[in-house]
């Protein structure tokens, strides 16, 4: 009995691979590694206005920065996690201005408590953001859409909280105290240790958890190598820093809030909801997610943390006025966590990023603020930071589609 021939098995074409060497490039292509090319970027920022201005890296100014990127920082926390979502939310600069008007209100012109006003702003911020984000979900409207009028129309809210003087000056020394408060001597230094010591905790929990899963971790060496880079920034940051006024207490918040909301995304089960809907939102429904109430609860905790930087604005210029919340405000707190690898399609980025994105664009803003650049120029530059921010997002999501990673 004769048999058929068997037809040759079809060729797979197999995508080469690329030598060890050139690993690391490609994960950077890929938009991996996102922290080492906003460091190198910063370093490059740091060393041209070095040049340009020797005022630029010294303890004074560097304080002033610090306290520039903290209210904008806390903005952009919640900015990543609506990011994070594949969502945008355009409000977040004006509700950050309202909150504080709310709060500079009742305590200035109704004789409220601070700690209580300083509450009731925040509340103000999260019921906003439930409310813009139960229209998102319950009509189906794109969050683009109902932030931008949220843009418009809480712009008309500030404007009647304030009233016909426009201005509301702030004196309770509570509130002045969240941008007036500076950690010098050992209390600066303890800080930075604690600081330090949080880190060798989690890494070394990091590292026993993976092992007893039985997945690849670091190695001893590696984790020593990590802890002390973060030393050296933590203790070389902070003899920068009381060489002149000492900490900000404000850093110091913005800090904390990057460090909880970086736990709440990665070790939490909230967190890795919020990653699979921005990755594949109908996939995270078919799993059981309750996609509905992740994305309101975003909504809610951005606005409630626009309302936290209002409020540190509010600290550091000792008023809320009618242009509270706008000019580049919205730009910079988009931009940051953009900039430093956060994408815009939802599901990949750190809260990581807002803290080194606006360390990035506050570094930008201070550096021509010193060299007395006309305002047009600062726009045309930061726009176009972002502009390549986003084109660098957008290639590497393709190379990652390329490379069967998406």
């Amino acid at each position: 009995m004769s048999t058929a021939a068997q037809p040759a098995a079809e060729s797979v074409p197999v995508a080469p691979q690329r030598p060890p060497r050139f690993a690391m490039l490609q994960r950077v292509a890929q938009g991996e590694l996102g922290s080492l090319r906003v460091l190198l970027g910063l370093v490059v920022i740091w060393t041209v206005f070095t040049l340009a201005n020797d005022r630029f890296l010294t303890s004074t100014n560097l304080v002033n920065l610090a306290l520039q990127i903290a209210a904008t920082g806390t903005i952009s926390v919640g900015v990543v996690l609506v990011l994070l979502l594949g969502e945008i939310d355009l409000s977040v600069g004006i509700v950050s201005g309202l909150c504080a008007g709310v709060m500079a209100v009742l305590t200035e012109q109704h004789g409220w408590s601070p700690y209580l006003a300083i509450a009731a702003g925040i509340a103000v911020g999260a019921a906003i953001g439930l409310f813009q984000g139960g229209v998102v979900t319950r009509f189906g409207i794109p969050s683009f859409v109902v932030t931008l009028a949220g843009l418009i129309g809480w712009q008309g809210a500030l404007l009647w909280v304030l009233g016909d003087t426009g201005t509301v000056n702030i004196t309770q020394q509570p509130i002045i105290d969240l941008a007036g408060t500076f950690f010098d001597g050992a209390t600066a230094w303890i800080l930075a240790a604690i600081v330090v010591a949080g880190f060798a905790a989690a890494s070394l929990s990091a590292r026993r958890r993976r092992l007893r899963a039985g997945l690849a971790a670091a190695t001893p060496t590696i984790v020593a190598v990590r802890v002390a880079a973060v030393a050296v920034v933590a203790f070389g940051v902070t003899a920068v820093l009381t060489a002149d006024r000492g900490v900000p207490l404000a850093l110091v918040i913005l800090l904390a809030f990057v460090i909880v909301f970086d736990y709440i995304v990665r070790r939490t089960t909230f967190g890795r909801h919020v990653l699979a809907v921005g990755g594949n939102t109908e996939a995270a429904r078919r799993a059981g997610i309750p996609v509905v109430r992740i994305r309101v609860t975003v909504f809610v905790l951005a606005s409630a943390l626009a309302a936290c930087g209002g409020i540190l604005f509010a600290s550091r210029l000792l008023a809320v006025n009618q242009s509270s919340g706008g000019s580049d405000l919205l730009l910079l707190a988009i931009a940051g966590p953009v900039i430093a690898g956060t994408s815009l399609f939802g599901g990949r980025g750190t809260v990581w990023s807002a803290l080194l994105g606006g360390l990035v664009i506050g570094s930008i803003s201070n550096g021509m603020d010193l060299l007395a650049l006309p305002s047009s120029t600062k726009y045309m530059v930061t726009g176009g930071v972002l502009l390549a921010a986003v084109v660098i997002d957008a290639a590497a999501r393709q190379r990652r589609q390329q490379a069967g990673r998406v």
